[in-house]
Parts: C-alpha cells; structure tokens; sequence
C-alpha cells in the first residue's frame, strides 16, 4: 500500500483523510464557498458523493480535509487525475490554498499519473493567480448557462418520426450506453455503467420526470438527463446527448425545451446546465436562449511521469 502524503500546513491546522461519512459535511464547505463566490449554491451532496465513486480514487491516499483547532473544517482536497481544492471563504489568504495544490501535485505524481487538472471559476482571481504559480496552463473553457422562463416555454413540432416521452424504469441501461457513444468525441474516457449512474441516474436528485428522451422508430437518439436542486432553487439538465447519426435535425433543442417546461411545470424559474469548449455546444445553446451566467477555466499542469521524464503541460 502506498503511504499517504501528508500537506505541509500553516500552524494551528491539521489533516486527515476523507471518509463516506464526511460527504455531508464537505457539501457544506462546498457550499459555503460557492454562496461566497456566486451568491447561491451550486451543487449538491450527490455531487461529492459522485467523487468518492471515481473508479481510481482511493479516500485514504486521495483526499486530504483541513480542520482548524476548534475542529471546524475548513478546507479540503482530492485528486485522481482531476482534482479540487476548497477553503473555506474565512480561511483564505493563510495558505491553506497553497499548501494543498502542493499536494495535489505531489500525490498525482507519486500515482504516476503524467499530468492533474483543476478547474476553477474565472471570477476567482487570486485562485487563477495560485494555479498559474505552480505551473498550471489554461486547457479548455467551461460555462454555466442559463435560461429564463418567466413564462411557460414554447416547445416545437418533433422532427418527422420523432417522440419524446420522460425517462421510465428500464430506460438507463440504454441511456448509459447512448451518453457514452455521445461524448467518445471529447471524454477523456468511457465510464462504465455503474460510475455513470452514480453521477446521474441513482443521485438522490436526479429527477426522471423531467428528464425528456428522444425515439426515432422506437429506438432511443437522444436525452436530456435533468436533476432537481432544492438549493439552486432552479432547474439543471446533468447531461444532453443526441446519437451522432440524428445531429442536425433538431434533437437537441427540442429535448431542451422539453426539459425547460418541465421544470417551469415543477415551479422553477430558470434552468442552467454546464458545457464546455471541447464539446462545441455554445452555439447550440445560445441560438436556443439560454446565455452565459459565469466561466470557468479547466487548467492542467504536466507532471513527471513514471518513467520518470517530466511532460509538459
């Protein structure tokens, strides 16, 4: 067993590694930096959980929480080729911050892995600052959209052949494999089906009812995979997908707005989703309605591999 690194804290702070058990408690740091930063919360507990089911992470020599001397948590850490880095709004500035990029570093490379990648909102500058320091490059751009429905969206006539009825029991399965087909385009890997529905389908707030697919002759072309948020107070679509061989007739916008008015139908007033450069979507998006609400950017920095030459990033 590889033995765990241990940060080089500030004075009056300690570490230990993550557990299941800390998922709620991490939310609640999460949260707190994401009301900091964007006035609202932006995830939830199904989200962290998702992260303790990455297939490579290992808690024990993966994850690293920061807790002050009263034993609040005021920061944590985890890394598995990706990774994050948050401290709490009022512990910042003491290099909290710094210590735990060091051993993000650290740890990825002692895996082996010949690079890691962060990603961070562009609004949080002195973050971009610490990330470019220790030799982090800019990777791809992501963005947060969303769309307005103040009153009830206007859904379009399917294309010919075309029906969209909500995701039913018996359709992940299918919908796994149509999400992974989709995305082979720019997904650094395929996920299997049981790490695909631990960040989709069997989250505590993935909502089937609003989450519309695609049938062309009976067989499924496309999905928009929703999930309701209690705290966003607003919709969010997880994932969109539309099987390559039916792009361009429409799929994608149809599904969306299917997906706007049912949640408009559950009371929410908005919906957002996250894209990104490498998938090409943003257009798609924005001839839809939806506009930007903030950026973010994905860094990556080349580590050492194991044969032991340095990539760069």
């Amino acid at each position: 067993m590889v033995d765990s690194l241990v940060p080089v804290l500030p004075a009056g702070y300690r570490s230990r590694p993550a557990t299941l058990d800390d998922v709620g408690m991490i939310h609640a740091l999460v949260a707190e930096c994401e009301r900091a930063l964007y006035g609202r919360v932006q995830g939830d507990v199904g989200g962290v959980a998702a992260v303790f089911a990455r297939p490579g992470l290992v808690p024990e020599t993966d994850t690293v929480l920061v807790h002050d001397r009263s034993g609040r948590l005021t920061a944590m850490a985890w890394v598995d080729r990706r990774s994050e880095v948050e401290v709490h709004p009022e512990h910042r500035g003491r290099g909290l911050g710094a210590a735990l990029l060091d051993w993000v570093g650290a740890r990825a490379e002692q895996a082996g892995s010949t690079g890691v990648v962060q990603t961070v909102p562009d609004g949080d500058a002195e973050a971009v600052a610490l990330l470019r320091s220790r030799g982090y490059a800019p990777l791809v751009t992501a963005w947060l959209l969303e769309f307005p429905m103040a009153e009830e969206p206007a859904v379009p006539e399917p294309p010919s052949g075309i029906t969209v009825r909500p995701l039913r029991p018996g359709d992940e399965r299918a919908t796994h494999a149509l999400v992974q087909d989709a995305f082979d385009e720019w997904q650094e890997r395929r996920q299997s089906y049981a790490e695909w529905a631990g960040t989709v389908v069997d989250r505590p707030t993935f909502a089937p009812a609003l989450s519309p697919l695609a049938f062309h002759d009976g067989q499924l072309v496309g999905a928009a995979l929703s999930l309701n948020l209690p705290e966003r107070g607003e919709g969010y679509i997880e994932q969109l997908a539309v099987r390559r061989d039916q792009r361009g007739w429409g799929i994608a916008r149809l599904l969306l707005r299917h997906a706007f008015r049912a949640f408009h139908h559950a009371g929410h007033r908005s919906c957002t989703l996250w894209t990104h450069s490498d998938t090409g979507a943003l257009d798609l998006y924005l001839r839809v309605g939806m506009t930007v609400r903030h950026s973010s950017t994905v860094f990556r920095k080349g580590l050492r591999g194991a044969d032991g030459t340095a990539e760069r990033g």
